[in-house]
């Protein structure tokens, strides 16, 4: 990975308390009054004029919702969902703001009248062929690899001309898979003139107080990490991983047959913490016949006293390497094996065979593997419960047995008989049958 790569984590970054927003209007004070995104820094704000210009000096847009600025003068305006005839809002004002609550993609309809009841402008929202941006928080690697499929259906199923948002490190990645969608990091585009030519901008992000849905229309933690994003952008939910560029080397890193591993993450509660759990199971894999890769950017992380080391017997590929090379050792290797984290989302998008060890989210919230590896007997799926909030702060979070014997029990009581059995159903292993035990027979 690069230096700037260094950053990613798959730790939520728009989990900021959301602002109250209503749709409003009042008195004009030179600038928009709409609502700023969560935790300031995680969005680039949109262009402080809305950046459509209509008769009588009314000007419009659907940057963070619907907006209008009408200029001096007596005038109703009433939006509505054109999907479902509901109007949302409607007032007679003087000159004002105005800003939908919502702030998520729905199909706007403005209409506005002056004092003598002329219909000034009517305005249906369409963006066909028009500049749409979508901003993707750049603090991680999974949650982007996840949602970016659904930046690429909304620009096919709108015939949009789409620009994207995101982190530096991921943007080689998708730019000669997506040529029709502009890629950028905020610096790019921050206070810059391109902010003032969108029709439509739409956030991305885990809201985990957006008790109104002003940001999603339904809760993250109901839906799923990924296709929270499906949800956002008004698109088909249903996933699909992305499609990275091909490898600059299609050479195998190495001829033998190989398992890739990924132990670290950004938060205890998504390691495996079974104390004997990787040390068995690499020993294992060996023994089966394979060179067993570890692909973590850090052979150590932790915090306090806490420190995770990388797996004894595992051979070190760690450290700040691209993700494209990651990618190549994804492509060419038997299988995966790793964790609710950002390297598990990039073998599932380089088509790589992904086992996954996860107790505190539930497997509806990351993408669909045949080889989950869940633990029913223990606490679980805690990240997706709306009674306990994710402090991305605290590295031993763990909201129902922190500090009591049960902490962290939703990994530690995975078994190694239980990976065995699993990875004994993918399809070619092993190539090698250990002594004293057999692919046909329970671990």
């Amino acid at each position: 990975m690069s230096a700037t790569e260094a950053t990613l984590s798959d730790a939520p970054v728009t989990d900021a308390p959301v602002p109250p927003a209503s749709a409003s209007s009042g008195e004009a004070s030179g600038s928009s009054n709409t609502e700023k995104p969560p935790e300031k820094g995680a969005f680039v704000d949109a262009a402080k004029l809305p950046t459509q210009e209509g008769p009588a000096g009314i000007r419009y847009d659907f940057n963070a919702g619907c907006r209008v600025a009408l200029p001096d003068g007596k005038w109703t305006i009433r939006l509505k969902d054109l999907d479902t005839g509901n109007i949302l809002f409607e007032t007679t004002t003087g000159r004002a703001n105005v800003n939908s609550s919502k702030r998520f993609y729905v199909r706007f309809g403005i209409q506005i009248h002056d004092k003598a009841g002329t219909l000034i402008l009517s305005h249906d929202y369409d963006c066909r062929n028009k500049p749409v941006l979508i901003q993707l928080p750049v603090g991680t690697l999974g949650d982007t690899l996840g949602w970016f499929p659904y930046v690429a259906r909304f620009a096919e199923a709108h015939g949009c001309k789409v620009t994207c948002v995101m982190a530096a490190p991921i943007i080689p990645l998708f730019k000669s898979a997506y040529p029709h969608i502009t890629l950028v990091t905020p610096e790019e585009i921050e206070n810059s003139e391109t902010l003032k030519t969108f029709y439509a901008t739409y956030t991305i992000g885990l809201f985990f107080d957006d008790q109104a849905n002003i940001w999603q229309p339904t809760d993250f933690r109901l839906v799923g990490l990924h296709r929270t994003a499906g949800y956002i952008l008004g698109v088909d939910p249903t996933e699909e991983p992305p499609v990275v560029a091909p490898d600059e080397n299609r050479a195998r890193p190495i001829e033998e047959p190989y398992i890739c591993i990924a132990a670290q993450s950004s938060s205890q509660c998504k390691y495996w913490n079974n104390p004997s759990g990787w040390l068995q199971l690499v020993a294992y894999l060996k023994n089966c016949g394979y060179r067993v890769i570890c692909i973590d950017q850090k052979p150590v992380h932790g915090t306090g006293i806490v420190w995770n080391q990388i797996p004894y017997g595992a051979e070190d590929q760690t450290g700040d390497r691209s993700l494209a090379e990651r990618v190549r050792w994804l492509r060419h290797a038997e299988f995966f094996i790793g964790l609710s984290s950002g390297l598990s989302w990039l073998a599932w998008a380089a088509r790589c065979k992904v086992v996954m060890i996860a107790g505190f989210t539930h497997p509806t919230n990351e993408f669909h593997t045949p080889w989950r590896i869940v633990n029913w007997h223990a606490c679980n799926s805690c990240w997706n419960d709306p009674a306990h909030r994710f402090d991305h702060k605290d590295f031993l979070w763990c909201p129902r047995h922190a500090g009591t014997p049960r902490q962290f029990e939703c990994t530690r009581l995975i078994t190694v008989e239980h990976l065995k059995r699993v990875i004994k159903t993918i399809p070619g292993f092993p190539v090698r049958n250990p002594e004293g035990d057999s692919p046909d027979t329970p671990a």
